[in-house]
């Protein structure tokens, strides 16, 4: 399991179209992967998951992931957040 604290770097947040890429690159990858923002947990691959967290701009969120690539797609997660999304 790999576990990395990560904070969302564009002004909206995951809102629907960041949260797309989010959860699209997720599915790249075959481990089981999760968001955690303060107490909650969602589903890295699912976007009404990760739209249920409200993540806004400048939140700390947790990535973990648990697999065969998990190192990989944590690694993938964490430049598509601090990336800003390319917006």
């Amino acid at each position: 399991m790999v576990i990395k604290d990560v904070t969302v770097q564009n002004q909206v947040g995951l809102h629907a179209r960041p949260a797309t890429f989010f959860i699209q690159k997720a599915n790249e990858f075959r481990s089981s992967i999760w968001v955690e923002k303060e107490e909650r947990r969602a589903n890295a691959k699912s976007l009404l998951g990760i739209l249920s967290l409200g993540i806004i701009g400048g939140t700390k969120i947790r990535i973990i992931a648990d697999g065969q690539d998990e190192n990989e797609a944590v690694d993938a997660l964490e430049r598509l957040v601090v990336s800003g999304f390319a917006e």
